[in-house]
């Protein structure tokens, strides 16, 4: 998925360079209108989440290989406009390590942050409106979201190969070749994303963008404490009958003296 450079002509690579500016300068605006100071940490930890969980390779078919996209994983933990953020940081991270070209790189944050970040939420939007509104929603919507960014992206790049692509190669090869593999790689990236999600919800839901509007539909239940009726102890229940005695004996003592009188 990661565009090398010459693999696409110039105007190609201008002209998506353009459009990968316009996608992360709209996410860093509407970033900034919605974002706390409690998830801008996240979004940095999530970065770095992607930028190792992409170091791990693991084999496809016809000795390819995937690893993690993470585009819907960023979107679903700390929202489309911070997650298509946290990915163009991680693509410019990784092209200064030859992963991904320099003159590629408009090309490779189209494809992964925008379409993969912000493509990637729509769908896990569109699916948790098909689903109860609980948190295995989540995990499940955010898994087929993860599943279909992958051929979604895929599919970016044979639009973009189609336009500008330099190599001497068949489309029609082409996108058959790279559906078919990212076809195979969205199924562990939709294992790889509804693990971590459901791993997120379980300790601390309340950090999931993906989920908020499940905070605060738990029913409140308020208990207020039973007051016991005092109970008299055998001692004091003796001297409430003493004092009860004693007062009523010089009325009982008087009513007799006056009857022998």
């Amino acid at each position: 998925m990661h565009i090398p450079d010459g693999f696409m002509d110039a105007p190609t690579s201008v002209a998506f360079g353009v459009v990968a500016i316009a996608g992360v300068g709209y996410a860093v605006k509407r970033a900034g209108e919605e974002s706390s100071d409690q998830v801008v940490p996240l979004a940095g930890l999530c970065s770095a989440f992607v930028f190792a969980a992409q170091m791990l390779n693991f084999p496809v078919a016809m000795g390819t290989s995937g690893h993690l996209l993470g585009g819907a994983l960023a979107a679903v933990l700390v929202g489309p406009w911070l997650g298509a953020i946290a990915l163009a940081v991680v693509l410019g991270v990784q092209s200064l390590f030859a992963d991904g070209g320099l003159t590629a790189l408009g090309l490779n944050i189209t494809n992964m942050a925008v379409v993969g970040a912000l493509g990637g939420y729509v769908l896990f939007w569109l699916v948790r409106r098909l689903l109860p509104p609980h948190a295995p929603s989540v995990v499940a919507a955010s898994a087929v979201a993860a599943f279909l960014t992958v051929p979604l992206a895929a599919g970016a790049f044979v639009i973009e190969f189609a336009i500008g692509g330099t190599v001497d190669l068949p489309l029609s090869g082409v996108a058959g070749a790279v559906l078919g593999v990212h076809l195979l790689i969205g199924i562990g990236e939709a294992v790889i994303t509804a693990a971590t999600v459901s791993l997120v919800m379980s300790t601390r839901p309340d950090l999931v963008y993906g989920a908020r509007d499940l905070r605060g539909t738990q029913r409140l239940e308020i208990r207020r404490p039973v007051l016991a009726a005092p109970r008299s102890t055998p001692a004091a229940a003796t001297t409430e009958t003493a004092m009860t005695e004693a007062a009523a004996a010089p009325a009982a003592g008087g009513w007799g003296r006056g009857e022998r009188a």
